[in-house]
């Protein structure tokens, strides 16, 4: 049988392990990858609007030409060696523009780079832009002043989720080869199930993003984005590590990701959380389609079966909101306390600043203990399961135009975000989730899949992620319909 062989033109549906073994054994060069990746972002990005900040090509085609000298040299920089890769505009990269899709910030060029966007650099990237963002990440829709909205993948015109849109829809188009993202409220993992790709939530302290604040507890992190797991896994060993600027990051080798991820799932115990016994509000088949996807486990020998969360769920989503409204609120109070950048920030901005302002520091405290308490639930369901199941989104991708969901199923939504409160439980419990695709809903629309696993236990995550992939393959079963 002859050995396959890839030309250029097909260099971008190369999964990132694999590219990285062709450029490395010198069969394809870091500019043919670059002419290509460039080519595809020509093709996709004038509609989909996902790749923002772009270099200059002769610039780019310049660096990937220095890279080609050095292997050449024999000398690697690392396994993403002349990758092209944009970072999430909520980052700072060296030289590329930092707006975080705020008109505040729209001439605001990064002055050093983000722990992990240096790491993804020594590990060999080439930073080519940013990928789009809502303003200041809020909100899992992406779309800004600056920029415009990021469209669906899978169909123009409607969302990309968010608040890693940017990043999701370009994996999708095979516009890079793997991406970065951030997550407070699903923005790793609804514009995952959006998109038919992979995005993970790493564990608190898995991955260094901030050296400003150490010691306060946190909400987001940062993590990798892929369109397999493999390469989901290489991305967070590049991303992930202890910083001694930061004592309580994992102290834990991040190379320990690149195992095997082979796994026997034979009696292995899935909860399925669904929808929190109606807590949640959803439209007609997420939950259909997402319990589908959670029995694929049953076909593979583990088992799966309904589980009951022992808590007030609305109590633990106004925790939420309330450290929300006092980390964001904090972060963006000095742009509040002028009138000018005032003027700039959209409504929701302004709401998460004003809302902070009336929270006392023994509110935030209360807070802070009902999330202490979810930890604990969380800890004794784990002693139960394996991992744990549930939708990425309540909703199907809507229209680009409509700002956020304010209503689900004939019910309202409050705030702009609680129609993703199904992300919540996650972030509150500090604990890694994988958004894996579930399959698509009767108008052939993307739906993600949540695995939820125990505190520090990402690579069993991986491990999960992996064998659910291997028995479903949608990302390269249903490709976008513009590469088809």
């Amino acid at each position: 049988m002859e050995e396959e062989v890839v030309t250029v033109s097909d260099i971008t549906e190369v999964d990132a392990l694999d590219l990285s073994c062709m450029i490395h054994a010198r069969e394809v060069s870091c500019v043919e990858v670059m002419r290509a990746f460039l080519a595809r972002i020509t093709a996709e990005n004038a509609w989909a609007n996902a790749i923002v900040s772009m270099r200059p090509e002769d610039e780019l085609l310049s660096e990937a030409a220095i890279a080609d000298q050095e292997l050449a040299a024999g000398r690697s920089w690392g396994w993403m060696h002349g990758f092209p890769q944009a970072i999430k505009d909520l980052a700072e990269a060296t030289g590329i523009p930092f707006t975080q899709g705020s008109p505040i910030y729209r001439e605001t060029v990064g002055g050093k780079d983000a722990p992990f966007v240096a790491k993804m650099r020594r590990a060999g990237a080439i930073f080519i832009g940013k990928t789009n963002t809502p303003e200041f990440g809020l909100g899992s829709h992406t779309y800004n002043p600056v920029f415009g909205p990021t469209h669906n993948a899978y169909r123009q015109g409607l969302s990309a989720g968010g608040s890693s849109g940017g990043a999701a829809v370009a994996l999708a188009l095979r516009m890079l080869p793997v991406a970065d993202g951030s997550d407070h409220a699903g923005s790793l993992r609804n514009p995952a199930a959006f998109n038919n790709v992979f995005g993970m939530r790493p564990g608190l302290g898995r991955v260094v993003d901030n050296v400003d604040e150490i010691f306060l507890p946190r909400l987001t992190v940062s993590g990798p984005m892929a369109r397999s797991v493999t390469d989901l896994a290489a991305l967070l060993a590049t991303q992930a590590g202890t910083d001694p600027r930061v004592p309580f990051s994992v102290d834990e080798d991040p190379e320990g990701f690149r195992r095997p991820l082979d796994r026997d799932m034979t009696g292995l115990r899935f909860g399925w959380l669904g929808g929190f016994d109606g807590h949640l509000a959803t439209e007609p088949g997420i939950l259909e389609t997402c319990e589908a996807a959670a029995r694929v486990f049953e076909e593979l020998g583990a088992r799966v079966e309904p589980v009951r969360a022992d808590f007030d769920m609305e109590a633990l989503f106004q925790a939420w909101k309330w450290l929300r409204h006092w980390q964001v609120g904090v972060a963006l109070a000095p742009l509040w306390r002028e009138e000018a950048t005032r003027a700039l920030m959209k409504s929701e901005a302004v709401w998460e600043v004003e809302e902070g302002a009336k929270l006392s520091a023994f509110e935030v405290t209360a807070a802070s203990a009902v999330r202490s308490a979810w930890f604990q639930v969380v800890r004794q369901l784990f002693e139960r399961f394996d991992f744990l199941l549930l939708p990425a989104a309540q909703v199907w991708p809507f229209p680009v135009e409509q700002p956020w969901p304010g209503e689900i199923a004939g019910r309202r939504m409050d705030t702009y975000h609680r129609w993703m409160e199904v992300v919540v439980p996650v972030t509150m419990s500090g604990c890694p989730a994988i958004s894996v695709p579930a399959g698509f809903g009767p108008q052939g629309l993307p739906m993600g899949l949540q695995i939820w696993g125990r505190w520090r236990g990402e690579f069993g995550l991986l491990q999960a992620a992996y064998a659910h992939e291997q028995a479903t393959g949608w990302v390269k079963r249903v490709r976008p319909p513009s590469l088809r």
